[in-house]
């Protein structure tokens, strides 16, 4: 008997660390309405600084067309990021572009939540599955310090309730700990959302960028943040939902709900990242914490056919070999290297 060959490429590419490209992550805008010091400290994002032009971020047909290229690697999960991505006009479309793709199981929103509540409905309605939203302190005077003088808690317990009433259920919470600046509001935040359909996801300060002035020592191990929360609350481990989810999961002890842990300083998962994004210019990037990417941009608007992409985009991805957390963790890392900005591809 003759065996067949195919010439045809396997339709998901493997990384060199044999890592499928399962989620991509859209930044739509990037523009914020905060100024939150480990993102965007308004010394440098202030009032002269020049942020993509209309004609330079991709339109809603060129997000859509080059998701559904993604699709067709094996993508099956998409979240809209920024910036903030409800300072996007007209997101809800988009929302609804995306979700009818064919091979798309989930679409995600990640905002800050200050203007969720004027479009969580309609998002819902369009077909958005999920929310998550940043919110690192209940405290007044503490939101203000970490949001760069932005919003208000309020507004963001607002979106929040707002989310929950159109069905965007369960919904995440990011909280961002630094040592010294919000770490003993934990508790208080903690407490508010148990109980509820919201669950709590506690993230150890990274060095994303270069701006935001990251010192190790401000950084929370996830260790001392669960043994902090286990003192006020008993936990006990839950299972991962699917492989490669970033944060280890744990259920109250009385049933009230669950907590996450986000640890990429201590305890990296590189080896089971399955990401993408893409930033709104259109610029591939295989890494959080990338210093370069793939322009896509240029040749989706030079004519370049689907197949043509998709040979760039899978070219990319089977020549990734991004480990930088596992890279920061090893005995006298240094690492001088230029990264792209948070707010340019979302977190």
């Amino acid at each position: 008997m003759t065996s067949v060959i195919s010439l045809q490429p396997p339709r998901e590419p493997l990384d060199k660390r044999g890592r499928p490209m399962h989620d991509l992550r859209i930044s739509v805008m990037d523009r914020c309405n905060f100024r939150c010091p480990y993102c965007m400290p308004k010394d440098t994002f202030g009032e002269g600084y020049r942020f993509l032009g209309t004609a330079e971020r991709l339109s809603f047909a060129e997000i859509t067309r080059l998701a559904s290229i993604f699709v067709d690697l094996g993508v099956h999960k998409l979240r809209l990021t920024g910036g903030e991505p409800l300072l996007r006009a007209g997101l809800q479309e988009l929302v609804g572009d995306l979700a009818a793709l064919p091979g798309v199981r989930d679409v995600a929103l990640t905002t800050n939540g200050v203007l969720l509540a004027r479009h969580a409905e309609e998002l819902r309605a369009q077909g958005l599955g999920r929310v998550t939203v940043s919110l690192d302190s209940l405290d007044p005077a503490v939101f203000h310090t970490m949001s760069g003088g932005f919003g208000n808690p309020a507004e963001v317990i607002e979106g929040i309730e707002a989310a929950l009433a159109a069905g965007l259920a369960p919904i995440k919470v990011n909280c961002v700990v630094q040592r010294g600046v919000n770490d003993h509001t934990l508790l208080a935040l903690v407490e508010r959302f148990r109980g509820t359909r919201v669950v709590v996801r506690v993230i150890e300060y990274m060095d994303v960028g270069n701006r935001n002035h990251w010192d190790r020592s401000r950084v929370v191990p996830s260790k001392e943040l669960h043994a902090m929360i286990d003192a006020r609350w008993k936990l006990a481990p839950i299972a991962a939902g699917y492989h490669g989810e970033v944060a280890e999961r744990y259920g109250f002890a009385d049933g009230a709900g669950e907590i996450g842990f986000i640890s990429s300083v201590t305890q990296p998962f590189c080896g089971g990242c399955t990401r993408a994004r893409l930033s709104s210019e259109g610029v591939l990037y295989t890494c959080l914490f990338a210093t370069q990417g793939l322009d896509l941009r240029t040749p989706l608007r030079a004519g370049a056919d689907d197949a043509a992409i998709e040979a760039l985009i899978r070219g990319a991805w089977l020549g990734r070999n991004d480990r930088y957390s596992e890279a920061r963790a090893e005995p006298n890392a240094e690492d001088t290297r230029r990264k792209i900005e948070m707010y340019y591809i979302g977190g």
